[in-house]
């Protein structure tokens, strides 16, 4: 028995998709690092390639090899930290493209791989990658794909900062005739004036907020292993730090904080069983949680966690985080399922 099976629906992440494209007239591109967000990589680029996606957005090198490996040489592959020291060959053999981040990068590709496309990104105010506007002239984006950069605070409609990217955005890109791209998937929530010839979305597709017209693509279902009856006055798991009230049925399932299932949702995490709520008790251990079943009539076989009674944003709620760190950390333990 494995830890869990985490479901993926292949229609709900097609929809979301055609969703995403009818919100723009520019072309769509998918991101799908970190493992396509933890869903697993290989089978979720072969559906977005089959749904017409031709540009693919990963974080790094030996990501993309995973991407080309799975779909051949038809696809662009960007990479969005760039060409690092010692990755040019594998670039080259790779055929990925480097989206450049400074001059250091812009230099090396010009030394070491003049011939291998690229995308430029430029600093418009977040302050972590892209070529500043103080080292920025119009010459550098010469031979470029497509010159990109990131919005801050997009899942924030009303922060002025957005308009103040999109402007510097223009500053820095308006005596261009080269394709750009601004928006992931809360910048295309933002509307047309942000989003240019090519948008990028990533946590739109696997239905996570902030995209509210996104269909639920996940599910989590954990095994149970072993199911008891606790007396009043008994403890629960590491540290003793439950004590049992009354009388309980407790189900020990197969998951943990290797899972992604991290320690201090312990006494807050809710699983559910046929819609009926069930509350972790104790501490979340490695690779076990205590659960109380007590309320429900018969002791199931598994018990869900991520759902149609709890989004992975739900979920992001209670453990004070957001959705991505949650599908992201969602372990190799799991049995993928596509449907």
């Amino acid at each position: 028995m494995c830890s869990g099976y985490l479901t993926i629906n292949k229609q709900a992440l097609i929809n979301n998709l055609k969703k995403l494209q009818r919100l723009s007239t520019s072309e769509t591109g998918s991101v799908v690092k970190a493992n396509a967000y933890g869903l697993g990589s290989k089978e979720i680029v072969k559906l977005l390639a089959t749904n017409g996606v031709r540009k693919f957005f990963v974080a790094t090198i030996n990501e993309a090899e995973i991407i080309r490996e799975t779909l051949g040489k038809s696809p662009e592959i960007y990479v969005f930290s760039g060409q690092l020291e010692g990755d040019t060959k594998k670039f080259i053999d790779l055929e990925a493209r480097p989206i450049l981040n400074s001059i250091v990068q812009l230099n090396r590709h010009h030394s070491q791989s003049r011939e291998l496309p690229f995308a430029i990104q430029i600093d418009t105010g977040m302050n972590r990658l892209g070529v500043t506007s103080n080292d920025w002239v119009k010459e550098l984006a010469t031979g470029a794909d497509f010159i990109m950069s990131h919005l801050a605070c997009a899942d924030e409609p009303s922060n002025l900062e957005n308009k103040k990217q999109l402007n510097k955005f223009l500053q820095m890109t308006s005596e261009l005739n080269i394709p750009r791209s601004l928006s992931a998937t809360a910048g295309i929530l933002l509307g047309n004036d942000y989003h240019f010839d090519l948008t990028r979305p990533g946590i739109g597709l696997y239905g996570g907020f902030p995209f509210s017209d996104s269909e639920h693509v996940v599910s989590l279902d954990i095994p149970v292993i072993q199911t008891k009856v606790i007396n009043k006055g008994e403890s629960i798991g590491y540290g003793a730090s439950f004590i049992a009230q009354k009388k309980m049925t407790i189900a020990t399932i197969s998951a943990g904080y290797a899972d992604g299932i991290i320690r201090s949702l312990s006494k807050k995490a809710i699983f559910y069983h046929e819609g009926i709520p069930c509350r972790v008790v104790g501490r979340i251990s490695m690779d076990l949680i205590t659960v109380d079943i007590s309320k429900l009539e018969n002791e199931p076989n598994y018990l869900n966690f991520i759902g149609p009674s709890q989004s992975i944003d739900q979920v992001a709620e209670i453990s004070n985080t957001i959705g991505h760190e949650i599908l992201t950390s969602l372990g190799n333990r799991y049995s993928r399922i596509y449907k």
